[in-house]
């Protein structure tokens, strides 16, 4: 199976990136790591009911089983103790991670409500890229009249750039649609 994004990657976006940042081989140039979705469920406790539609949820948009995440010490205040399952994850690594970076790029991100491109604040200093979704339902696997709880979540892009600069280059030339950083009609 080809997935167009991986195939784009190998004779696109990589002869551009080495040559861009001078790099030595190929495999010094920035490129995906992994990509983790993960999904935060404070309902979950007092509903634990509720952590097994977002699990089939999270597995329909990502096609691999989700990780339940246990709360690591208690917190009183919010009525958790340690142990308890707050969330849900998934790690997206080679095939799987190019064919759900192109389905959200290119089927989810153009489905959300007003949307004026993804913030370039998101990189954290490293070469690594977080967003988050404020629903699940801009996933076209996903029947909006059978969800019923709608539920946001995380989704950190981990490269092996090591600036923020050659991440968002990269990103970029993979078709991730950023907001400019300059405001239109400002001097």
């Amino acid at each position: 199976m080809i997935i167009r994004l991986q195939e784009k990657y190998k004779t696109e976006v990589l002869p551009a990136l080495t040559e861009e940042f001078g790099c030595a081989n190929r495999l010094s140039a920035p490129r995906l790591e992994k990509i983790v979705v993960s999904m935060g469920l404070g309902r979950a406790v007092d509903d634990q009911a509720c952590l097994e539609p977002a699990a089939a949820e999270l597995a329909l948009i990502t096609g691999q089983k989700p990780v339940i995440t246990r709360a690591r010490k208690s917190v009183s205040n919010f009525k958790l103790r340690r142990g308890m399952n707050i969330g849900m994850k998934v790690t997206l690594r080679g095939g799987r991670m190019y064919e759900f970076l192109e389905r959200l790029i290119s089927l989810a991100i153009p489905r959300v409500k007003d949307f004026r491109g993804l913030a370039p604040g998101g990189f954290d200093g490293w070469g690594n890229y977080n967003m988050g979704l404020t629903e699940q339902t801009v996933f076209p696997e996903i029947n909006p009249d059978k969800v019923k709880i709608t539920q946001g979540m995380n989704i950190a892009i981990i490269t092996t750039a090591g600036t923020d600069e050659q991440a968002r280059r990269l990103l970029v030339l993979l078709g991730m649609p950023f907001r400019s950083t300059e405001q239109p009609g400002r001097t």
